[in-house]
């Protein structure tokens, strides 16, 4: 990109790419959150480019940018106050700590009116779609020139980025820019006013570079300079699904040192269609309208206002959640009981259901919380195939490789095995979906698909074999995912697996028996599966970080390192890899052969308590899943549910993490006698075993961060569904073959969760509240984080979440606001 002036089709010089212009079209691509491709489907936090501005800032000026909401309209709070989850003294406490004590009157006018009038939505500021919308001639019958542009660029741009699922695409070579300019939609899928030849005219005249470009459109419409970064990022929020998808591929590129602008193209783009309405409009709407961005401000202004009573109700709304957790800690006590076996689980809300039932089992069955990665950064390359996955969460990027091995077996031989499994299927594919053969194949096999598809309806309860296992299933026992290192290096090795064991809290009084327990879900046709799957591995399920932490720490030669570094590991001490199905609330345990006959019996032991454990989560969950008949029969409640983790049509094979609201950081045993309903994320920590903050910081700069973006999703998708979900499943259509879906066939590409992962049909599965973090440490010890890490201060002071200190004596409970803790 260069500065320089360029001539626009009116034939006045237009001054570009100033670094003003750069700063407001940076600022206004930082705003948009990235969302991750369906087969490495995270949750994000969707205000994430928000977060150094206060949230009821930054709610104000969505508003005003996007027409959406932060907060629920004001009837369901009342629904929440009829219900008791909203206390009067929380009401009142919230208005208080807001500073606003003149509204407390005001909201129990609301809560406690029988006819609530809705709550206007703020009033987005107008686009020059808009603007042409409202003279009223529709671009065709029944379809709004803000629709008609949003599809066309998502279309566009679906055509641009595939590379799985179409068999024909567009020159990508010259970017996203060059090759809308070049697109014949554009000219020929408008009845331009001033003819087709006008509209291409108009195109050949726009600077080739993006930042030009955009310069040049922005003097001609008019918007003046303190306007400029709040238009710019109207236009991206306008298509925010592909604005996310390229915000997505520029995090990618940034984790790497490199950069992608595709972004600004795309915004380019959206620029390029109001300059192009606007003068085919003869610009009579141009003067006022310009003017009005300059006065962004002082409209955001007049929106937080209207909006205080509405963060009061939802500040108090979380206040009387957190009682639910603050009155039961001061009963905790330290369990006494010696552990035979030590259960790892990831933080997951879904794990607290399990783990409260696997610890009913046993005094002496001892869980612990810790991310579900086990802080291992690696990528996994499946032997035989070209697909290299991250296997950790989002914000990280992979520093190793793993693959998977086995010294009696040649690599080669089940690597040439599994990769002409895996071509095999791909000729099948092509075979399929080629034009030139997919009408012979349907002729020739249509009846033999049919068949497969009534199979595949028919109630079955075995889940279908992954692409990873084809060609391997005789040898698959005897291969297991490994680092290099653990051979090659055993004192790197002893490295990692100190780290991992002491951000785990686990560096003395082993159990003779560890599991280490990640977790995956089950489903049938179901695009969103990666979302319940493990979001620390990426997406994925935990299998692979189970096993390869276990085969690290269960080395001769890597414990000898580990001694050397103050953590000895007891000869007596096993670890073993399991596999938590959060769908069916079965554990699955690998690598058993490895397991010494000395731990044989307590193995046994494990296996019975896991699956007592089982039953017993099940049981609690039945009534959600509608399955509560069968709740005193396990045996046919595990058959229902396995069923519906294979039934094809099953729009909600699981809620996921739907309800989530908290993060206790603290021991185990702080909250083992509490029922947290499976909303509450659990990560073990000692704050006497952390002199250096180490631990802490990592917590609170990792763990504390992706369970934000993981509650902020969810809250944005319930919040306003259109903008930040992505609506019906049913409708769903993937774009891309695994970039995201359309709902329906077209509109903008769609992020978020759909409707069915957080409403029963009934009512909703899941309340928006924020995130409520509960951290057993000194204050000195949270400030001096707060402090140093900037990412974590703002999320906290800028109420992106709840920031609340156990006392480790007492079990009092703290609030972190602005000007220090308070009671």
């Amino acid at each position: 990109m260069t500065s320089s002036t360029t001539l626009g089709s009116n034939g006045a010089e237009s001054p570009s790419g100033s670094e003003e212009l750069r700063r407001d079209v940076a600022a206004a691509c930082d705003r948009i959150a990235p969302t991750w491709p369906l087969d490495r489907f995270i949750a994000v936090n969707p205000y994430w480019g928000w977060r150094s501005s206060d949230i009821t800032d930054a709610a104000a000026r969505l508003g005003r940018l996007a027409g959406t909401r932060l907060t629920m309209p004001r009837s369901w709070f009342r629904s929440e106050w009829l219900a008791g989850r909203l206390l009067p003294h929380d009401v009142a406490d919230a208005a208080n700590a807001c500073g606003a004590p003149e509204l407390i009157d005001p909201a129990f006018d609301v809560l406690q009116a029988f006819d609530q009038p809705a709550q206007p939505v703020l009033r987005r500021m107008a686009l020059v779609t808009d603007q042409r919308d409202e003279l009223g001639i529709m671009p065709v019958p029944g379809q709004s020139w803000t629709d008609l542009v949003v599809h066309q660029v998502s279309q566009h741009c679906a055509s641009y980025v595939d590379v799985w699922q179409a068999s024909w695409a567009p020159n990508t070579s010259q970017g996203l820019l060059s090759a809308w300019r070049t697109d014949p939609s554009v000219t020929h899928g408008v009845a331009w006013r001033h003819g087709r030849g006008w509209a291409r005219a108009e195109l050949d005249a726009l600077p080739s570079d993006p930042i030009d470009a955009i310069s040049m459109m922005l003097d001609q419409l008019g918007v003046a300079a303190e306007g400029r970064e709040a238009y710019l990022t109207a236009l991206l929020t306008s298509v925010n699904g592909w604005a996310a998808w390229f915000a997505y591929r520029r995090w990618q590129a940034r984790l790497v040192g490199a950069d992608d602008d595709t972004i600004v193209e795309l915004l380019a783009i959206r620029c390029a269609w109001e300059w192009l309405l606007d003068a085919d409009a003869d610009r009579t709407l141009r003067e006022a309208w310009a003017a009005s961005w300059s006065c962004f401000d002082e409209l955001v202004a007049m929106g937080a206002a209207d909006q205080r009573l509405d963060w009061v109700l939802q500040d108090a709304l979380e206040r009387s959640f957190q009682r639910s957790i603050i009155d039961g800690s001061p009963n905790a006590t330290p369990s006494t009981a010696a552990a035979d076996v030590q259960a790892v689980f990831c933080i997951d809300v879904r794990s607290e259901v399990f783990r409260r039932a696997l610890e009913a089992t046993s005094e002496s069955l001892h869980t612990r919380g810790f991310a579900g990665f086990f802080g291992l950064p690696i990528e996994y390359t499946p032997a035989g195939s070209a697909l290299t996955r991250p296997q950790l969460p989002g914000l990280l990027a992979p520093s190793l490789a793993v693959t998977e091995t086995d010294g009696t077996l040649d690599p080669r031989a089940f690597a040439a095995t599994r990769g002409s499994a895996l071509a095999e299927r791909a000729r099948w594919r092509e075979f399929r979906t080629d034009p030139s053969s997919m009408f012979s194949y349907v002729e020739s096999l249509g009846l033999l698909a049919g068949v497969e598809l009534i199979e595949n309806s028919l109630p079955h309860r075995d889940p279908p074999v992954a692409w990873e296992r084809d060609g391997l299933r005789s040898t698959l026992g005897q291969l297991r995912p490994r680092l290099a290192v653990v051979d090659d290096d055993p004192a790197a090795a002893a490295e990692i697996g100190h780290r991992v064991l002491r951000g785990m809290g686990l560096l003395d009084g082993f159990a003779p028996l560890v599991m280490l327990c990640g977790h995956g879900s089950q489903s049938t046709n179901n695009p969103h599966a990666a979302g319940l799957d493990c979001g620390a591995c990426g997406g994925q399920t935990g299998e692979v970080n189970a096993r390869v932490l276990a085969d690290l720490l269960n080395s001769a030669a890597v414990r000898q390192e580990l001694g050397a570094l103050g953590v000895d590991v007891p000869d007596g001490t096993w670890f073993v890899p399991a596999l938590h199905n959060t769908t069916t609330d079965q554990v699955e345990l690998f690598d058993t052969a490895d397991v010494p006959e000395s731990h044989r019996d307590r193995l046994g032991q494990l296996v019975a308590a896991l699956h007592d454990a089982g039953n017993t989560a099940r049981a609690e969950r039945s009534a959600e899943l509608g399955l509560d008949a069968c709740a005193g029969d396990p045996k046919r409640l595990e058959q229902r549910i396995r069923e519906r983790a294979n039934d094809w049509s099953q729009v909600r094979p699981e809620w996921g993490l739907a309800g989530n609201a908290a993060f206790v950081i603290a021991p185990r045993w702080r909250t083992r006698h509490l029922d947290l309903d499976g909303r509450c994320f659990l990560h073990d920590y000692d704050w006497q075993a952390d002199a250096d903050l180490s631990v802490l910081t990592l917590i609170m700069t990792a763990p504390m961060v992706v369970t934000n973006w993981i509650n902020m999703q969810y809250h944005a998708s319930t919040v306003d569904n259109r903008r930040y979900g992505s609506g019906n499943k049913v409708l769903h259509n993937v774009v891309g073959g695994n970039i995201g879906v359309f709902e329906g066939n077209g509109g903008d590409l769609r992020i978020g969760l759909p409707m069915q992962s957080l409403h029963d049909g009934h009512e909703l599965r899941h309340r928006p509240l924020r995130l409520s973090v509960f951290v057993e440490a000194p204050r000195s010890s949270i400030d001096s984080v707060l402090d140093a890490q900037p990412v974590v201060h703002d999320l906290v002071h800028n109420g992106w979440l709840h920031l609340l200190r156990i006392d480790a004596v007492t079990g009092a409970v703290e609030r972190r606001a602005r000007d220090g803790w308070l009671p």
